[in-house]
Order: C-alpha cells, then structure tokens, then sequence
C-alpha cells in the first residue's frame, strides 16, 4: 500500500485513535504541567491545517500547522502510529506542513517537544529547526525544547 497524506478535518474515528495514543504517550513521559496538547476543538478552528497521513484506508499519522496570526506557525498534535512507524510517515507530513506553509507565506514554524522524545528532536534538527527560547504563551520549562525555523 501508498502513503497518502492530504488535508483532512480532525473529526474522525481513526485521526481520534491517534490523538488518544498521543495523550497516553505523553502522559507517560510528562507531568501533567509539561504536556502542552491542544484538543479537538482546537485543531478545527479555521486558522488550522490539519495533515492526515494514510495507508490504505488505514490512517497512520497525523499533524496540524497552527497560524499565530502574526505570519508564523506552530506544530501541533504530531503523531505516527506505532504500528507504522518506519514508513518514513513523519518526513511526509513534514515535508506537506512546509508546501503549506510557503503557500501561505509563512515567515516561521515553530514547535514545541520533549526532552525525552530524541526521535522527534531528530527529525525536526533534520528538517532545519533550531532551538529557541519559549514563545508565544509557553513559560520556561526543562522538560520542553522550544524549536523554530526561518522560512523564506
């Protein structure tokens, strides 16, 4: 089967499964105080993209590119599947939030990840992202890594 990965609303039993998994991988490696997840209603709002990432029917991993409002944009709600993983899913969605991106002119793209996710810290230093201090509405924390890359 082919990985597709396509704009789709966040809505949906399997985007849902993925969400729930996320929270519970999370959870266990973070305090409550350090996990800065955003929920559905959030990821629907219109100044979102949000990335599904199929195989098959099957959806494996999904992403959504949060607008500031102030030409930058963060990432959100990262996520393979367990079950998936080795399918090179995350360097599509990816590379998809960076096309989006550009289309809309971004200047920026943020994120925020844990120390003690070195697969995800190694993706995004692959992509080109450095570390930052906090931005936006996050405070100092040692269990974070703020990261960002200049687009344009």
């Amino acid at each position: 089967m082919s990985v597709t990965i396509a704009l789709e609303p966040p809505r949906q039993e399997g985007v849902i499964r993925l969400l729930d998994l996320s929270d519970a991988y999370a959870q266990s490696l973070y305090p409550a105080e350090s996990n800065h997840l955003v929920d559905l209603s959030v990821l629907e709002k219109p100044s979102v993209s949000f990335l599904v990432a199929r195989n098959g029917d099957a959806i494996v991993g999904c992403c959504a590119l949060v607008e500031a409002g102030d030409g930058t944009a963060e990432i959100k709600r990262m996520f393979v599947d367990p079950e998936a993983r080795g399918l090179r899913i995350a360097s599509g969605l990816m590379n998809a939030l960076e096309a989006i991106a550009g289309e809309k002119g971004l200047t920026a793209i943020r994120l925020e990840t844990g120390i003690y996710q070195p697969e995800a810290i190694a993706l995004y230093r692959k992509y080109g992202y450095r570390e930052i201090e906090p931005f936006g509405s996050y405070l100092p924390d040692p269990l974070s890594l703020f990261m960002e890359k200049r687009l344009g």
